[in-house]
């Protein structure tokens, strides 16, 4: 299936010293977004494949996991990495760590998370209603940084009592971001109802000195390009739109060249698809850790497809990459999906729901102080 041919006068992106064409960031999914999924979506199309977050103090406390975490596929550039952390202090010297000892190229910070075990402490989307708060730990982030770019991803506010998207922008540019995302939702609407694209034409109007990035309800090539013509933003983020979906990346190529978009294989290059997927996984992490992460996938590769539960169950409960192969191959390459499925949404939809913050959270905007040890306990990878 094709969109209709749109060209859009655009500029690359320009993150610090990366140019990045076309202007397609994927956004950093905790357990989607490893080194072989961003191996895989690169093999599509150019962009800035940005990996799954991990947790400053993690990091700065040597734990495993975030080690484990923030590897870097072989020939990967940008090394593009995400960041979760409330102290100033942690904050500074993990980005420290993660340019000098792994080499990061590109760091981006982490104030979109809606789930509650993040926004009970203060973290995440809530901490930018501390204003001064959020100020210090972008500001630490981009010294620690040195010449490597950091951005900022954010949502619209906590509720749409709470906005702080037109205070937060701002101030991450002027503490040196080089770019500033919004995910067009509140942390009360998690992943529910629209993506409100207006409050990006309205971030792009207070932030004109570096460039801001839209993100939500990107399914298709097509809806790309309908959000850099509405809102003036310089570039997406693709989340949600790409799972089992890696073609997706080819097709926002050529659209952001003015060429045709929207891939809609059938089975048989679906399963081309899931079999690259496994053989990455499996070099990876070894053959049991990469089959059992490709579970996840299953459903998302045929989703809207006519394929049977009991094929599905089939492929979920593979236990070998072999295993997995032959399963795939009992499937009906010839089928396509039906119309009515293309472009539908995702992902996990969940909200609109009350967001809990910690107590005496909202008394005082301009607080500069951490919110504690608590706050930055997440774990890696969400």
């Amino acid at each position: 299936m094709s969109a209709p041919t749109r060209t859009l006068e655009l500029a690359p992106l320009r993150i610090g010293h990366h140019e990045i064409w076309p202007p397609v960031v994927l956004a950093p999914m905790a357990g989607v977004t490893n080194a072989p999924f961003r191996e895989l979506c690169r093999s599509q199309g150019a962009g800035l494949y940005v990996s799954e977050m991990i947790a400053a103090r993690g990091l700065v406390e040597g734990h495993d996991k975030t080690h484990r975490l923030a590897r870097f596929g072989p020939g990967e550039t940008p090394r593009s990495i995400q960041l979760y952390g409330t102290d100033p202090t942690v904050m500074g010297e993990a980005v420290r760590r993660l340019v000098g000892e792994l080499g990061a190229e590109h760091v981006d910070l982490n104030f979109g998370c809606p789930v509650r075990k993040v926004t009970r402490h203060g973290g995440g989307s809530a901490l930018p209603w501390r204003r001064r708060l959020f100020q210090a730990v972008v500001a630490a982030a981009v010294h620690g940084a040195g010449d490597v770019p950091v951005t900022v991803k954010l949502r619209m506010g906590i509720d749409d009592h709470h906005l702080t998207y037109l205070d937060a922008g701002p101030i991450a540019a002027g503490e040196g971001a080089a770019a500033v995302a919004l995910h067009a939702r509140t942390a009360e609407q998690a992943y529910s109802g629209r993506a409100r694209w207006e409050a990006i034409a309205r971030l792009k109007e207070a932030v004109s000195d570096v460039p801001v990035l839209g993100n939500g309800d990107i399914w298709l090539a097509a809806d790309a390009l309908r959000m850099v013509e509405e809102t003036g933003c310089d570039g997406v983020v693709v989340g949600r739109g790409c799972l089992g979906r890696p073609w997706l990346f080819a097709d926002l190529a050529a659209a952001f060249s003015g060429r045709p978009s929207d891939t809609v294989p059938n089975v048989g290059g679906v399963v081309a698809a899931m079999a690259d997927h496994a053989r990455r996984l499996v070099d990876w992490h070894g053959e049991t850790v990469g089959v059992r992460d490709l579970r996840k996938h299953v459903g998302w590769y045929l989703q809207g497809y006519p394929v049977g539960p009991a094929a599905r169950r089939r492929l979920v409960e593979s236990e070998t990459l072999e295993q997995f192969e032959q399963r795939l191959a009992d499937l009906d390459p010839t089928v396509e999906l039906p119309a009515e499925s293309v472009g539908l949404p995702r992902g996990h939809q969940h909200g609109p729901r009350p967001v809990t913050v910690p107590h005496g959270f909202w008394d005082d905007r301009d607080d500069p102080t951490p919110l504690g040890a608590a706050a930055d306990a997440l774990t890696s990878g969400g």
